[in-house]
């Protein structure tokens, strides 16, 4: 709800080492995710009525933001949005293989938890640019996909169970140029308790 505010961590800036460092996550949040919620802010200063609407209802119902304003509500809502789901998702003792009901839902949906890693790493890796990839809920059903810069799922009717950002900020200082090997150390924080209970909820 306006003004939009910037979470905390869940977790010290360290808290993620040696798979994402410190001073990433520093900028990352500090810097990146702080510029959002404040462009969002600024672009919704003149337009009372969407004071009342949360991240998820203004992207949900972007065709009713004015023309004038769209495209930086579609960035920074969609930037405000993406990472305070990105943040809550990982965890220093993450990874491994989920269990519970998004468990269940990945194996009955992509034949394995292999079977899913695989395409989703592929959504990371073939998003070219800047982007996300993800796990969506949708019509009752699983499925990853990816979008463009701080395009939102949810403008598409898709509810985003996880995601992953590949933009470079996310990991240059740490990998350079190697997505790949950013990616598969990522999995190595995938806080899946919090995923499925996101799942579970949504459900």
């Amino acid at each position: 709800m306006y003004p939009h505010k910037l979470p905390s961590l869940p977790y010290d800036f360290s808290a993620l080492e040696p798979h994402i460092d410190a001073q990433t996550m520093q900028i990352h949040h500090g810097k990146h995710h702080q510029a959002y919620v404040d462009n969002l802010n600024n672009a919704l200063k003149d337009h009372a009525d969407f004071h009342g609407k949360s991240v998820e209802e203004l992207l949900g119902g972007i065709k009713n933001v004015p023309e004038a304003i769209r495209q930086q509500v579609i960035n920074h809502a969609g930037g405000h949005a993406n990472h305070s789901l990105f943040w809550a998702i990982m965890s220093k003792n993450g990874g491994g293989e989920p269990s519970g009901k998004i468990g269940d839902a990945i194996k009955s949906s992509f034949g394995s938890f292999a079977a899913f890693q695989e395409q989703f790493t592929k959504a990371a890796m073939g998003r070219f640019g800047s982007g996300w990839a993800w796990l969506v809920l949708g019509n009752g059903k699983l499925s990853v996909i990816n979008t463009l810069n701080q395009d939102s799922p949810v403008m598409n009717g898709q509810f985003p169970v996880m995601g992953i950002d590949v933009w470079e900020h996310a990991y240059y200082l740490k990998y350079q140029n190697r997505r790949a090997d950013y990616i598969k150390a990522w999995w190595n924080v995938v806080n899946w308790k919090e995923i499925d209970r996101i799942f579970s909820h949504h459900k």
